[in-house]
């Protein structure tokens, strides 16, 4: 559920010839009006985002369904400098 203070994840995800990569292209964060920020350090090459609830690093590969890179950035900080 979304509530207001939410963090949640933005990513991009290209098929390659393993599978599914997940490149994380920066945050959201949920409004009191349930309205989304999406503060992006990148921009997807195909124009479609996912955003999903951020988990820890250690179990985001398991809660996303997906491969991430070694320094996917799904610490349980704010990403890339964004206060």
């Amino acid at each position: 559920m979304l509530t207001a203070g939410k963090r949640l994840a933005v990513f991009s995800i290209r098929e390659g010839k393993g599978g599914s990569i997940w490149v994380r292209a920066g945050s959201a964060f949920v409004n009191k009006d349930g309205s989304l920020n999406v503060l992006l350090d990148v921009l997807p090459l195909d124009g479609k985002l996912h955003v999903r609830e951020a988990a820890d690093k250690r179990d985001g590969a398991q809660a996303a369904g997906g491969r991430f890179p070694a320094d996917a950035g799904l610490e349980s900080g704010l990403i890339g400098g964004h206060s």
